[in-house]
């Protein structure tokens, strides 16, 4: 049983990784319904939140439907990162988690996310004082390394385990790869196989298809996957990698009329959370997800892209299920 300090995980968790603009209460609700053990909120800007920025505050907002959530934040000033954990506390998530591994140059520019790897010292004193700041567990999502020769990551996790991170998540990539080339899941199983280690290690970065899951849990002996673009537009992405990992046979894919009911699932719920507007501008980026391999579809998709109100949308749908 894999556990982040005393929360229960199952054996060989899935979870949907924190993505901007993406990981929203609709769409973790949707991960949730389909398999995914584990979500995290989009990534909240420590500065975003003290200074109670909208789009910053509306990210706290979590619900009891998808636990075990996470609250992800990042920042660089030690000060702002223990009022943010503050901040962040009352909203009751499961736990927190630390992005060190955003490789944005806005953000790695300020010293955050990526940006840290470049002083490792720095990261462990951030952790450990935001660490003994709360009583809920902390975790990090980070990466390899700033580039291809400051790889560090065995002993950057031990450190950070040292100082009291219940969990760590490493993308297989530095900054310097940004999302470019593969990722290396070796390294990663490497700070795994380290008999100092004791907490959970999940794996990051390419894994969009249920056997790569399945690597990373039997060839790699990681505790858990962590999914990102495979699932935008995919919920059902992580009850497809659970029943490849239980029986070796591919789940048949999801016809066309559960692709448009949970599409207009997902809209509905944006909606209702995000207003009209901003609602159906944020689920647009899923619908080539949503109807991904579908034949003759090309037409359909820019009309569900460039609708211009929620009504225009669901016509597009009903005509979607008359057409196909």
């Amino acid at each position: 049983m894999v556990k982040i300090k005393d929360i229960e995980l199952g054996e060989f968790p899935l979870l949907l990784a924190p993505m901007e603009d993406v990981s929203d209460p609709p769409f973790r609700k949707l991960c949730k319904e389909y398999g995914a053990d584990v979500v995290y909120t989009e990534f909240i800007s420590s500065e975003g939140l003290i200074r109670n920025a909208r789009k910053s505050v509306q990210k706290l907002d979590i619900y009891d439907s998808e636990r075990p959530v996470g609250i992800q934040i990042f920042g660089h000033d030690l000060d702002s990162m223990l009022r943010t954990v503050e901040i962040v506390a009352e909203s009751k998530p499961d736990f927190i988690d630390i992005n060190y591994g955003c490789p944005v140059k806005k953000v790695v520019n300020r010293g955050a996310g990526a940006g840290i790897l470049k002083d490792i010292p720095r990261m462990v004193e951030l952790s450990e004082a935001m660490v003994k700041h709360t009583n809920l567990p902390v975790t990090v999502k980070t990466r390899l390394g700033w580039d291809h020769d400051s790889v560090e990551i065995i002993e950057v996790a031990e450190r950070l385990q040292d100082v009291g991170i219940s969990a760590i998540a490493i993308h297989g990539r530095t900054r310097a790869q940004m999302y470019k080339g593969e990722a290396a899941w070796e390294p990663i199983a490497n700070v795994k196989n380290n008999p100092r280690m004791h907490i959970p290690v999940f794996g990051n970065g390419d894994i969009n298809t249920p056997e790569k899951a399945l690597l990373i849990r039997d060839k790699f002996g990681l505790d858990g996957a962590m999914i990102g673009r495979a699932s935008i537009g995919n919920p059902w992405f992580f009850n497809q990698v659970k029943h490849f990992l239980k029986t070796g046979k591919h789940l048949a894919p999801p016809t066309i009329a559960e692709r448009v009911h949970v599409a207009k699932r997902h809209l509905e719920m944006a909606t209702d959370w995000n207003g009209d507007i901003v609602g159906m501008l944020e689920t647009r980026r899923h619908y080539s997800n949503y109807f991904k391999g579908i034949a003759n579809f090309k037409e359909y998709r820019l009309k569900l892209v460039t609708a211009p109100t929620k009504e225009d949308v669901f016509r597009v749908f009903e005509e979607v299920l008359e057409k196909f």
